[in-house]
């Protein structure tokens, strides 16, 4: 009788280091920021969004040239100039800093709603891809590394960029 309740418990134990070992199989992590940054798509998106960003910064730049040419103007005609009308300048100078200070802001808007568009389908391209790797490797949860403190599962990042060719 001893001898089989020492039977039976090294069997449970062996079948449950066996279903850990198995549960622990079924884990992967991958590094989807590496993923990501290595599609070609992503970089052809990035000089999109740059690109754009350029083009906004010159922008403000020329409306800053404008506003400071139209201040030394009127700081050099000022003494000429009757109070009221100094007074109307003053406000159109505070009314072209608003102009350029919503202006900055609705690009900084369009940059990241350019950005969160281009960088949608990219995503949904490289998780797709994970999922298709992970089920053929019969692998239930993908996790991020960067949200992983301990990383000792297999590593699929190699196996999803061979699948997207990169």
């Amino acid at each position: 009788m001893k001898h089989l309740k020492s039977l039976l418990l090294a069997t449970a134990l062996f079948i449950g280091a066996t279903t850990l070992s198995n549960a622990q199989e079924k884990v992967a992590h991958i590094s989807l920021a590496e993923i990501i940054t290595a599609m070609p798509e992503y970089k052809a998106a990035q000089a999109e969004v740059e690109q754009a960003g350029k083009t906004y910064e010159a922008e403000i730049q020329d409306m800053v040239k404008t506003l400071d040419a139209k201040l030394k103007q009127y700081d050099a005609e000022a003494n000429g100039q009757t109070d009221d009308e100094n007074q109307k300048r003053m406000q159109e100078v505070e009314g072209m800093k608003q102009s350029i200070s919503q202006y900055q802001q609705q690009a900084q808007q369009g940059l990241q709603k350019q950005e969160t568009d281009k960088m949608k389908p990219i995503r949904e391209k490289a998780q797709a891809a994970v999922k298709k790797v992970a089920t053929a490797l019969g692998i239930d949860y993908v996790l991020d590394i960067s949200t992983l403190v301990v990383s000792n599962g297999k590593d699929i990042t190699p196996n999803v960029k061979k699948e997207l060719g990169i």
